[in-house]
């Protein structure tokens, strides 16, 4: 969805959720880490994990994306039908490796505020967000489970930690 003025298929807690991880990637650049951030929620809203992002070096791990810590800690505690029904809110769209741990874990949707191409242009060339160019519902797509999929949202207002981030 490219229309950030409708926020199509979410009840008022779901945009709260949102809004949520965006406060945690914003608390991710206070700590001096990449301004991402995702939560695993269940069918009731019910937070079930969340993490910010850990992949900056040196002390980073490049593959501790939020989405995927989060997503992997959901898998930890849930069953793969409990995590069916949950849903992976997010800052920016997942790149494809999250998405595919999105995919792996099982969890049926995913709700994402700041589209991989905005997110590109924030970032620039800059060597630590060497941003692909593949859409996560492309990703989704190849799998042989569905994976529903609403975003972006809230563009402007998830796109303000990354503001003077990512200046060299």
């Amino acid at each position: 969805m490219s229309n950030n003025d409708t926020i199509p298929d979410l009840a008022p807690h779901e945009l709260a959720l949102l809004r949520q991880t965006i406060a945690l990637s914003e608390e991710s650049k206070a700590r001096g880490r990449h301004p991402f951030a995702a939560l695993v929620a269940d069918e009731h809203g019910h937070i079930v994990s969340q993490a910010g992002n850990n992949s900056m070096p040196p002390e980073g791990d490049p593959t501790q994306h939020a989405e995927l810590v989060a997503a992997a800690l959901a898998a930890r505690k849930l069953s793969p039908e409990q995590l069916a029904r949950c849903t992976l809110y997010t800052s920016a769209e997942p790149c494809c490796m999250c998405s595919g741990a999105v995919y792996w874990t099982g969890i049926g949707r995913v709700v994402y505020a700041l589209s991989e191409h905005t997110l590109l242009g924030l970032t620039g060339d800059h060597p630590e967000n060497p941003t692909f160019s593949l859409p996560c519902r492309e990703v989704f797509a190849r799998g042989q489970r569905k994976v529903q999929v609403v975003g972006p949202l809230i563009e402007a207002e998830a796109a303000e930690p990354h503001r003077g981030f990512w200046q060299r």
